[in-house]
């Protein structure tokens, strides 16, 4: 990001540069942990063009998506109408630094909340904890690391953050900051995960998952 750029500035011109962002399709952690829950009201927190709102809206659950980004936004909601399910979404502009939806959710979903602007992550996810209703689930999925060196090849060469510190799960819990007795871990792990780059060259990831439950 350019000193003259806004966040917000900075990835609308992230998502104008192509048509198409990101692959389309859910993310594979969320369909997961999710598949088993009764469908309630779910927000997505970066959404994005709308993947995993479009397939939570699918299964069910009234959702909002936020984003940062209207380009992105007005992709999603493209996308939800494709889909047939346009009604069933409710789609907010938020830098979620400074700005929260309102209301309580069954379901709060994150989903890679990572950024190359400025984000204060921890406290994102707090507030995201605070919008859990009872009985509700938080559900953060992160990368640990960069793609490793033998499966990046030459795109290590192009990585250009080799300071930046991607959080445990442990490190994810204590950032919440969870009411003693009120909350239940329900999956806190590492695991690794197999991605296509946009070249087509495959790689592995290595991720993280926090779920937890308040009781």
């Amino acid at each position: 990001m350019t000193t003259e750029q806004l966040p917000d500035e900075w990835w609308n011109t992230f998502y104008a540069e192509r048509d198409q962002i990101w692959s389309g399709k859910p993310n594979a952690v969320l369909v997961g942990e999710v598949a088993g829950l009764t469908p309630g009201r779910a927000l997505d927190l970066g959404c994005g063009e709308g993947a995993d709102a479009i397939w939570l809206a699918q299964q069910g659950w009234a959702v909002t998506g936020v984003d940062i980004s209207s380009v992105a936004l007005g992709r999603a909601a493209e996308h939800a109408e494709d889909a047939g399910v346009g009604d069933r979404i409710e789609w907010q502009l938020h830098e979620l630094g400074t700005s929260f939806p309102d209301g309580e959710f069954d379901l709060v979903s994150a989903q890679f909340l990572h950024s190359k602007t400025e984000l204060d992550r921890d406290a994102i996810l707090r507030r995201a904890a605070g919008a859990v209703a009872r009985g509700g689930v938080l559900l953060i999925e992160g990368h640990m690391a960069f793609p490793s060196s033998e499966a990046q090849g030459e795109h290590e060469a192009h990585n250009p953050h080799p300071d930046v510190h991607f959080p445990t799960p442990d490190e994810v819990v204590e950032g919440l900051a969870l009411t003693d007795g009120e909350w239940e871990i329900l999956v806190s792990e590492v695991h690794d995960r197999a991605q296509v780059m946009r070249d087509g060259v495959p790689i592995t990831r290595r991720d993280s998952t926090v779920k937890v439950r308040r009781r």
